[in-house]
């Protein structure tokens, strides 16, 4: 893929656990990005894939949680949690 107002390759999508992260700890995008020092919006790029992380920022992400990054983002879809658990739906 190439993006278009650059020229250059587009990155290749970044997943991400964000949501439920936020949601077993019931934070809002506001508590998570004031938790990791980045403005609400961010919060929600991130969860939309509308924006990649920096290191720094993964890591405070992952320190916050208690979780390594690949916990957190990926370049495959998760599974949903349904299949691991339950084995999908029937």
């Amino acid at each position: 893929m190439v993006a278009k107002a650059t020229g250059r390759p587009s990155p290749p999508p970044l997943y991400n656990r964000l949501p439920v992260l936020r949601a077993e700890r019931g934070l809002s995008r506001q508590d998570l990005a004031a938790a990791v020092g980045v403005n609400y919006q961010t919060i929600g790029y991130l969860e939309r894939g509308e924006y990649h992380p920096s290191l720094d920022l993964a890591f405070r992400l992952g320190e916050f949680f208690g979780l390594p990054i690949e916990a957190i983002f990926s370049r495959t879809p998760f599974t949903p949690l349904s299949e691991k658990v339950y084995g999908g739906p029937s």
